[in-house]
């Protein structure tokens, strides 16, 4: 595969040299990045040759009265697995005092998806020690959204359940192609790897018994590498039992049986409920927020990670020609009132909670999103509100904060 041979080539040349966060930062922003914003295959078979998820944002229309859509982004409709476009975003987030970006990553049984803004775009940024990076294996099923129809359910086009020998792969790759960059993102010395949703992994590997030797082998691989091990995180949202588990009766035993080191979440939508439509307030999902991160370590047995979420819009991937009413996702609330005052308010929150969280050693915040411009969660610059959100941060977690 071509993207390995370049991004090893990258990892070799020795050009990166890391800023070393964990020497001279008190916190760690990591702000997740999908990766949907270039040209892919599968994506030219699935909506035709150079489709991106770009197409959706144009597309967007105001769904009911006051309704803001569509987002313009400042920058314009950049490709992301080109190195100069990938400059301009490190530059930026580096400026507003984020640490890192943790890329949801894709690889499914037959093979990888949605590879190019990390190995096309940020490993051959020029700039990217600025800027660590870090995986998360966005194991979902990958279904026709793109946009979805109100009416008719939507396709599978990729199964998230992968085999042993598939995972054995692709994280000899992890190890090879990532893992070995000066700019990865480590926790105590050890690479952080992030699974979106557990459960599936470990239903794939065909229970938990066989899950946990699987990431042994993994944590055995990465020693083999040289480092100390594998910082493991599980996303709260995949954490859960199977239907019909009688091998584990609770999460905090899923957890400690499968060896996981830390547990954060994606988004705020995924512990609260959004009870109004169209429209919803972003201060109501941060007080229900706020009462599931109280006691997330508490009921997980795990270190949890705080999340803030910028927003939620998730209108651009519904058919735009359907009737925005209150079905399945996409067609869902909206939330307003998402200011980049209140979105700094969160900030300060988050930081005190990680101040006050002594199981904490690494003062890791994980924020959704760099770039989730058609779930409506993005720090990217827009027309309306330019750099409001990435000052934010900076005020929040820069220096002289």
């Amino acid at each position: 595969m071509a993207t390995n041979a370049i991004t090893l080539s990258v990892a070799k040349s020795g050009m990166a040299q890391s800023r070393s966060h964990r020497e001279n930062e008190k916190y760690v922003v990591a702000a997740y990045y999908f990766g949907n914003y270039h040209q892919d295959p599968r994506n030219d078979v699935a909506h035709g040759k150079g489709w991106t998820e770009w197409q959706l944002v144009k597309d967007a229309k105001p769904r009911f009265a006051g309704h803001k859509q569509p987002k313009v982004p400042l920058w314009g409709y950049g490709d992301e697995s080109d190195p100069k476009v990938f400059e301009q975003k490190i530059r930026a987030a580096a400026h507003a005092s984020i640490s890192a970006f943790i890329f949801d990553w894709y690889w499914y049984d037959d093979g990888p998806f949605l590879q190019g803004a990390l190995e096309g775009g940020y490993l051959r940024a020029t700039n990217r020690a600025d800027v660590e990076f870090a995986i998360m294996w966005a194991n979902h099923d990958w279904f026709d959204l793109h946009p979805a129809k109100l009416t008719a359910p939507p396709h599978l086009q990729f199964p998230g359940e992968v085999t042993t020998a598939t995972f054995d792969k692709m994280t000899t790759h992890i190890v090879d192609a990532y893992f070995s960059q000066d700019s990865y993102l480590k926790v105590d010395g050890c690479p952080y790897f992030s699974i979106y949703e557990l459960y599936r992994f470990v239903l794939g590997m065909g229970g938990v018994e066989k899950a946990a030797a699987t990431l042994q082998q993994f944590r055995e691989k990465v020693k083999a590498a040289g480092f100390r091990d594998l910082h493991l995180n599980a996303v709260t949202w995949g954490v859960q039992l199977l239907p019909g588990q009688t091998e584990v009766t609770d999460l905090k035993d899923l957890l400690a049986r499968l060896n996981v080191d830390s547990t954060t979440s994606y988004v705020w939508i995924h512990h609260a409920q959004l009870a109004k439509f169209p429209a919803s307030e972003y201060q109501d999902l941060a007080s229900a927020y706020d009462v599931y991160r109280a006691t997330a370590s508490a009921k997980l047995g795990k270190p949890y990670y705080p999340n803030v979420s910028m927003g939620w819009d998730s209108s651009p991937r519904a058919c735009q020609s359907d009737i925005y009413t209150q079905s399945s996702y996409p067609f869902m609330p909206v939330v307003q009132g998402n200011t980049p005052q209140r979105f700094g308010e969160a900030l300060r929150s988050a930081k005190q909670f990680l101040d006050n969280s002594p199981d904490l050693k690494t003062k890791l915040l994980t924020v959704n999103s760099w770039n989730e411009w058609t779930e409506g969660s993005y720090l990217e610059p827009d027309t309306e509100h330019k750099y409001a959100y990435l000052d934010e941060i900076r005020a929040a977690f820069g220096k002289k904060a």
